[in-house]
């Protein structure tokens, strides 16, 4: 069963953080997602969950300063102290929202570091995560996200280098973030690669292509490509991570079978 999840730092922009629950709550939706949960404190979203009836279901470890453009810092040696400081009070989030995926964002490239050397270091992040959230049923995913159009020189941009590290990481409790959007510029082939990758796969994320608007209004064929995931197998949840174009609710078009279901 597709099971959606809105990601509330992209839909419903037009309310403030708190109030976005219950307006996805409204929509529909039955999970959430979104960047982070730092900016306020676990209980106040932990008391939108209950009263809405939803499931966290996913947000980032700590991201470096976002405004300031970092975008992760996992796979950079010099911020490992920073990254793992972040990654124990995600565990804390995460034990108090009862979710069960914490998302470790790898970061660009600094430039005094080569590749071998950053994702040398996501690996080693990735086994202190994955042990310190092993004991609370917490599995530590790793997303691949395109260089070419939202974040070069992003360390961590194709499906290869994400199952380097999970490999590298060897821990049970680490899984594959596969984004549709994010994989479509860089890869392709989207149906044949989620089916290869399932076994690995955690998490799906969506939007369309051009633009990461909502699905149908690009060249991805999701009326197609969601019964294909559901005819697979996957059982994980699916996060809406995308812009709408013309508001959240005018473009919930596409979703509202899989929402009424």
């Amino acid at each position: 069963m597709i099971r959606l999840a809105a990601n509330l730092s992209m839909l419903f922009q037009d309310l403030p953080f708190l109030e976005r629950f219950g307006a996805a709550a409204k929509a529909g939706f039955k999970g959430v997602e979104y960047i982070a949960p730092y900016e306020e404190s676990a209980a106040s979203i932990r008391a939108e969950l209950d009263r809405h009836g939803l499931k966290q279901v996913l947000f980032n470890a700590a991201t470096g300063d976002w405004a300031a453009g970092e975008r992760g810092l996992g796979g950079n040696p010099d911020r490992t102290h920073d990254c793992r400081k972040g990654i124990d009070l995600a565990i804390e989030y995460a034990r108090a929202l009862d979710c069960q995926n914490i998302h470790l964002m790898a970061g660009y490239k600094p430039a005094t570091h080569d590749l071998d050397a950053c994702l040398a270091a996501m690996a080693s992040n990735l086994t202190y995560a994955a042990d310190a959230a092993a004991p609370h049923g917490i599995t530590i995913l790793v997303e691949a996200i395109n260089s070419r159009i939202d974040m070069p020189g992003y360390v961590i941009d194709g499906t290869a280098k994400a199952l380097d590290v999970i490999e590298r990481a060897a821990r049970k409790n680490i899984a594959f973030q596969y984004d549709v959007y994010h994989m479509q510029i860089m890869e392709g082939d989207l149906a044949r690669v989620i089916e290869r990758l399932l076994p690995r796969i955690g998490h799906i994320q969506i939007a369309d292509n051009p633009g990461r608007n909502e699905p149908g209004s690009g060249e991805i064929n999701y009326a197609w490509l969601l019964p294909r995931i559901e005819a697979l197998g996957y059982s994980g949840w699916i996060g809406c991570e995308y812009r709408p174009a013309a508001g959240t609710l005018d473009g919930l078009g596409w979703a509202r079978p899989w929402l009424k279901a």
